[in-house]
C-alpha cells in the first residue's frame, strides 16, 4: 500500500483537533496561548486545500486527554505494507498510537516500536531511495535503528540526521516534494547535509517553517504569510496553495503533523 513514503496523496488519516489544545506542549514557536475555535477552522481550511488536490479525508475523532492528538503524522509511518508504530517521544502523548494501530490494522501489517526506542513521525522524511529520520528529543537512536530495519526489508535505505537544538522535529526543517528535491531552512541544515540531493531550495531561516511542504507533483501546499519562501517555490516550477497555520504554529506543529497519508 503506497503513503507517505512514496509521496502519494490518495488518503490522508486525520484526528480532530482537541477542545484541550490549548494545553498541547509547546516550546519552540509559542508566543501566546493558542486559540482552539481558530485552530479547528485552520484545520478545516487544511482539509479543503488537500481535498481540492484529491485526496480523500478520513477524520477520526479528537481523544480525550491527548491535547497533541490531532498532530497525527507522529503516531505511524508507512512503509509499503506495514505500520511502524513508535513509541512517541514525549510522555503525555504515548498513547495517542493506540487508536492509530487499530484503525489501520484492517489494512497493514502493524509493527510496534520496543520499549526503551522511541521515535515521533515528525522526524522522518522520505526522499526517494531513503528515509532520512532525526535524532532529536522525541526520536532515540534505538528508534531510528528499528524504522532502518523495516526500511532496508522494503528496499529503501536510511539517513541520519542530528536534529538542532532550534527545533523540534526534522520535518520543521526541511521536506523532499518531488523526486530529487529538497526543500531546507538555511542555517538548520547545511550543504553538507543534503549532498545527496540533486536539487535543493535554500528557505532563509525568518522563514524556515514553510520548508515543511505538502506536495503533489508540481504543485504544493505551504504555510500562509511567508512571501520569500512562497517566491522561491514559485521559481522552482510549483503552483501553490497556501493554508493559514498560525495557531498549530504556536504549539510547533506544521502542515505535515495534520496527516498520516496511508494510500
Amino acid at each position: 500500500m503506497p503513503g507517505t513514503f512514496d509521496r502519494t496523496r490518495g488518503t490522508a488519516l486525520t484526528r480532530e483537533v482537541s477542545p484541550e489544545f490549548v494545553q498541547a506542549v509547546s516550546g519552540f514557536f509559542n508566543t501566546r496561548v493558542p486559540d482552539f475555535d481558530a485552530a479547528r477552522g485552520a484545520q478545516e481550511a487544511y482539509f479543503a486545500a488537500l481535498r481540492a488536490h484529491g485526496t480523500e479525508v478520513v477524520t477520526l475523532p479528537a481523544l480525550s486527554g491527548y491535547p497533541d492528538c490531532s498532530f497525527i503524522e507522529d503516531t505511524a509511518i508507512i512503509i509499503d505494507d506495514k505500520a511502524v508504530i513508535p513509541n512517541l517521544g514525549h510522555p503525555s502523548r504515548n498513547g495517542e498510537q493506540d487508536s492509530i494501530a487499530e484503525f489501520l490494522a484492517d489494512d497493514l501489517e502493524i509493527v510496534r516500536m520496543p520499549a526503551g526506542a522511541s521515535l515521533d513521525g515528525g522526524d522522518v522524511v522520505f526522499y526517494d531511495d531513503r528515509f532520512l529520520v532525526g535524532l532529536s528529543t522525541r526520536t532515540n537512536r534505538d528508534g531510528a535503528d528499528f524504522l532502518a530495519v523495516h526500511a532496508e526489508q522494503a528496499g529503501f535505505g536510511t539517513q541520519l540526521f542530528d536534529v538542532p537544538d532550534t527545533t523540534l522535529h526534522l520535518t520543521t526543517i526541511c521536506s523532499s516534494p518531488r523526486a530529487g528535491t529538497m526543500v531546507a531552512a538555511e542555517g538548520q541544515l547545511g550543504p553538507e547535509d543534503l549532498a545527496f540531493a540533486e536539487e535543493v531550495i535554500w528557505v532563509p531561516n525568518e522563514e524556515g517553517y514553510a520548508a515543511n511542504t505538502i506536495a503533489y507533483g508540481d504543485r504544493i501546499i505551504i504555510a500562509d504569510g511567508y512571501p520569500k519562501a512562497r517566491r522561491l517555490m514559485l521559481d522552482a516550477g510549483f503552483s501553490i496553495t497556501t493554508v493559514d497555520m498560525t495557531e498549530f504554529r504556536e504549539v510547533d506543529a506544521s502542515l505535515t503533523c495534520l496527516s498520516v497519508f496511508i494510500g
